[in-house]
């Protein structure tokens, strides 16, 4: 197979420049901080990129990167400093095990499993099968995002919807739903949904920062290149992870000064949504950059279409082995939740991953 120029994805991105110093502390550009952390979570050291034009990248040890950050004195110093805080210098990050989000699509066009709970009566049999394979968030959605799709009114929407998500609240189980309409957030919260899910990061209707800023609910900001109808047609990025981040930290910020506790926002990257094959594992590979936004991190790549590409496997609901591949990669690069068609695989095979690096858990099941 050939990669695009200038890009191999197994290096990740092609353009990063690796140096064995920092430039001098005033030296111009945009500032990012990568963990280097091993497989139980300690922090080992941190990459110190800096964007000015092409992108300087350099290792160093928590002392030094923070010692560096310092030095500086305008914004982007102090910018850098909030990262390395974030990252939390010196620690270890948490061992919790990550949660399993089953995906309950309510509609007829789903790439995956377009129709196949389309009637509520389904729908809610499939929420509570995902509830009982493991699934510790339940995300229901009545609007197709794929790759082409278009949008469904406000009414057909809630139709859609609305018992679901009566019945899935009601047997106790924590829902999302996933959504771009304000008035759909509106709702659902008033039916006890604790989780808004937003492919747009609260930008598709104006009114949707204010409706979840006063609600207390928590959201999981997604990034998306482009509307669902046009978002696959050439996606371009200067630096797909950089530019993704920066935008991240924007909505981020935004939700923050609205009145949105960062514990109340879950960031997701958008694996699929306006990225290309490569940009999509180039994301996968430094995830652990995403950390810096102080955010728990989501990542959704079950049975996506780069997993395809991948493995040549056409048929999107044949993709099982790689979508778990995919959970277990973006575990590793430290997502805390991931959004899985799959449950039961799924959350076998990160309990295994959890107990081999992190221990047997207190009560073993059996």
């Amino acid at each position: 197979m050939g990669y695009p120029a200038g890009m191999d994805p197994r290096r990740g991105i092609g353009n990063w420049i690796w140096r064995d110093r920092p430039h001098g502390a005033d030296a111009p550009g945009r500032y990012y901080a990568r963990p280097v952390r091993d497989a139980s979570g300690d922090l080992l050291a941190v990459d110190i990129l800096c964007r000015a034009g092409t992108v300087s990248a350099w290792r160093a040890g928590p002392d030094m990167a923070l010692a560096w950050a310092a030095s500086r004195t305008d914004r982007e110093g102090a910018r850098l400093l909030a990262q390395l805080r974030a990252i939390g210098i010196a620690t270890t990050r948490r061992v919790a095990p990550p949660l399993v989000m089953g995906i309950v699509n309510v509609t007829p066009d789903s790439f995956s499993d377009g129709g196949k709970a389309e009637t509520h009566a389904a729908a809610i049999a499939q929420g509570d099968r995902l509830a009982a394979e493991g699934a510790a968030i339940l995300d229901v959605g009545g609007e197709s995002t794929r790759p082409g799709s278009g949008g469904v009114s406000l009414e057909e929407e809630w139709r859609r919807i609305a018992p679901v998500l009566e019945h899935l609240v009601g047997a106790g189980h924590t829902v999302s739903v996933d959504t771009r309409k304000a008035e759909v957030m509106r709702r659902a919260i008033a039916l006890g949904v604790p989780v808004i899910n937003d492919v747009t990061a609260l930008t598709h209707e104006p009114a949707s920062l204010p409706v979840v800023a006063g609600a207390g609910v928590e959201v999981v900001l997604m990034h998306s290149q482009g509307d669902p109808s046009v978002m696959q047609q050439d996606p371009t990025y200067d630096d797909v992870v950089l530019d993704v981040f920066d935008w991240l930290e924007e909505r981020v910020r935004a939700c923050t000064e609205a009145g949105i506790a960062p514990g109340r926002l879950v960031i997701d990257p958008g694996i699929g949504f306006g990225k290309t094959w490569h940009q999509n594992l180039a994301l996968l590979r430094h995830l652990p950059l995403f950390e810096a936004l102080g955010c728990r991190m989501l990542v959704g790549a079950s049975r996506k279409a780069f997993i395809g590409w991948l493995t040549g496997v056409e048929t999107a609901g044949d993709r099982l082995g790689g979508s778990v591949g995919a959970a277990l990669a973006a575990v590793e690069g430290g997502a805390d939740i991931v959004r899985v068609h799959d449950v039961a695989p799924t959350a076998q095979a990160l309990a295994v991953r959890h107990a081999a690096v992190h221990g047997l858990p207190a009560a073993p099941r059996g």
